[in-house]
């Protein structure tokens, strides 16, 4: 048992690690290494398949199980190895996985970079900084819309990037976070209803909106919690959330989207151009003042909140996990 009460003692660690590091450019990051897997298999499984439906379904199924199998079973064997060696090993190699599986800093530090071009840069250096976390179009945004698709970031990424990697470590620990980070990042890559993805990016783009079910409307009332009657609007929180939270062709990404609209009187989403081609997408929010830069930095508030609020709960919800199973053991 000593093993799961060091894997919770790591997931701490990891935040925190988080909080004072974020993700340094320089530094390794596996999410690549997911990326590149996911691109090399991508080629092979295309020229193994036939370019037909059912074809590039069968290879994208193949990929989400390769893919998803691998992040899994990887950072498994590297964690027993390393308890087999040693407890401290064990320790310090999970504590840093989990801090590479966390985004809280580097989401903040991303979208904050284009609140500063926004107040002190160029429209152009804006929408570059935009263009970093966002997947749309940005050339033609105008000062407006680089704001909006910054908070929609944060909004979204609230759930994809902190609360439920949050989930998934306090249930399974890192292999688990890992396995999710997969999922998201192949449908990043891929989940795209475009005439490249329609077919083969299917599992991925299914398989995440499954993970991300329950984390998505999760992470909508831990922002709902974190509300507080000065900062943010708790009541029209609510109120949007309930009325406009499947507003979005994914089921999950305007859970999280609309708590925000609601918390800042704002009204986000609406059409927008992805590789050139225009996408037509109902309003999240009431339009009830204009979108300014300094409504990044509230996002953002509310993300670290709900960061924290998440925490807890994940440490609770492993720590009375743990207390039942040495009971029961």
């Amino acid at each position: 048992m000593n093993f799961l009460w060091l894997s919770l003692l790591a997931m701490l660690s990891g935040f925190v690690l988080d909080l004072l590091l974020g993700d340094p450019h320089w530094l390794p990051h596996p999410v690549r290494l997911i990326g590149l897997l996911i691109s090399g298999l991508e080629k092979g499984l295309r020229a193994v398949f036939p370019k037909t439906p059912r074809g590039e379904r069968t290879a994208g199924v193949l990929l989400a199980l390769i893919v998803t199998l691998l992040a899994w079973a990887i950072p498994c064997v590297i964690l027993w190895l390393a308890w087999r060696c040693q407890p401290v090993l064990y320790f310090l190699l999970e504590t840093v996985m989990c801090y590479q599986i966390l985004a809280v800093t580097s989401l903040k530090k991303e979208s904050m970079a284009v609140l500063e071009q926004l107040q002190h840069g160029t429209l152009e250096t804006a929408r570059r900084a935009v263009s970093m976390i966002v997947g749309r179009d940005t050339a033609s945004l105008d000062r407006a819309g680089v704001a909006r698709a910054a908070v929609e970031t944060v909004a979204e990424n609230t759930s994809d990037g902190v609360v439920a990697p949050l989930f998934f470590l306090a249930v399974g620990g890192a292999p688990l976070g890992f396995f999710y980070k997969a999922v998201n990042t192949m449908d990043s890559m891929v989940g795209y209803k475009n005439e490249r993805y329609l077919f083969f990016g299917w599992a991925a783009a299914k398989l995440d909106d499954i993970m991300n079910f329950l984390p998505s409307r999760l992470s909508a009332w831990l922002m709902i919690a974190c509300c507080g009657e000065k900062k943010f609007d708790r009541k029209n929180a609510v109120r949007i959330y309930r009325r406009d939270r499947c507003q979005h062709a994914s089921p999950n990404s305007a859970q999280t989207e609309s708590v925000c609209a609601g918390a800042l009187h704002l009204r986000l989403a609406g059409d927008n151009f992805y590789f050139g081609k225009l996408c037509h997408k109902p309003y999240i929010g009431d339009d009830d003042r204009p979108i300014v830069p300094e409504d990044i930095a509230r996002a953002n508030i509310l993300m670290q909140a709900a960061a924290v609020l998440a925490l807890a709960l994940s440490c609770a919800w492993r720590g009375i996990w743990l207390a039942v199973l040495s009971g029961i053991l």
